[in-house]
């Protein structure tokens, strides 16, 4: 069985992670990502086939509130990981890194991997910033990688996102709901549907940048009606300027991979 370091394996993507791809044996990062001797130690003393990196600060609201912290943890943590497999020499035949769409501005065409990055928020800037690091380096390295620049998640957990925000409305006790800044359209997939192409990417052995999505649009408002129909509530609109940030998924579809539809109704219970 092949051995898998991974990091972040407690969050949301992680977690789904360790439960879709079941042909590894998983080596988990328990430390703090940004402990540059924690992060040492455990690339020294393991042995890894391949390895995912996972670990950072996400939600933008963090990162806001503290940058520094998001700093040390998305752009150092991945540093000191790069630097630790390169410094111990370790045979790790594929590592993939986990960036972001925030490295991207809005824009109404569908948004490839070869478009000149514009951050569109402090999370996209350190993701940036470690993507380019981690790239350089391994590339010098001659050790293979992949970067997967993940769209929007639509079943993220916690304070923050747009999933468990939008379902805290629709369960208070509010008959008629009016419902702000929603007219955006956005690119989802599921974290288990992620977890699928990422194991398909090591699959192909891709090595390189790729867009990870649906390469279809969603309205915000159309999965808030959904939600408003199952609850039985009423609910209106305030007007605002509509952003897009969609996926050209042709790099990921010239691999061969192929994805069935996002049913957004069972996420909500």
């Amino acid at each position: 069985m092949l051995r898998c370091g991974i990091t972040g394996s407690s969050g949301n993507l992680g977690k789904t992670f360790l439960k879709v791809n079941k042909k590894f044996y998983y080596i988990k990062f328990k430390g703090n990502i940004s402990n540059k001797k924690q992060v040492y130690r455990w690339i020294k003393k393991n042995k890894f086939d391949i390895l995912i990196h996972f670990a950072a600060l996400v939600p933008t609201f963090k990162v806001n509130s503290n940058y520094k912290k998001a700093f040390n943890t998305n752009v150092n943590g991945t540093k000191y990981l790069v630097d630790a497999i390169i410094k111990y020499k370790k045979n790790t035949s594929w590592i993939f890194f986990s960036s972001t769409s925030h490295i991207y501005s809005f824009q109404k065409k569908k948004i490839k991997e070869t478009f000149k990055p514009n951050p569109v928020s402090k999370y996209g800037k350190t993701k940036l910033a470690a993507e380019n690091y981690f790239k350089k380096k391994l590339k010098k390295a001659n050790i293979d990688f992949c970067v997967g620049r993940i769209f929007s998640i639509f079943d993220n957990k916690g304070e923050g996102f747009f999933t468990p925000g939008l379902i805290k409305k629709f369960k208070g006790n509010e008959k008629n709901l009016v419902l702000e800044n929603l007219n955006h359209y956005r690119d989802f997939l599921s974290t288990e549907q992620i977890s699928k192409i990422i194991f398909f990417l090591w699959k192909k052995k891709y090595v390189g940048t790729v867009n990870i999505g649906s390469g279809e649009k969603t309205n915000l408002k159309s999965v808030a009606k959904i939600f408003a129909n199952k609850s039985n509530k009423k609910i209106s609109f305030k007007y605002n300027e509509p952003t897009f940030h969609l996926a050209d998924i042709s790099r990921l579809k010239k691999l061969g991979y192929r994805q069935g539809k996002l049913n957004f109704r069972r996420f909500f219970k």
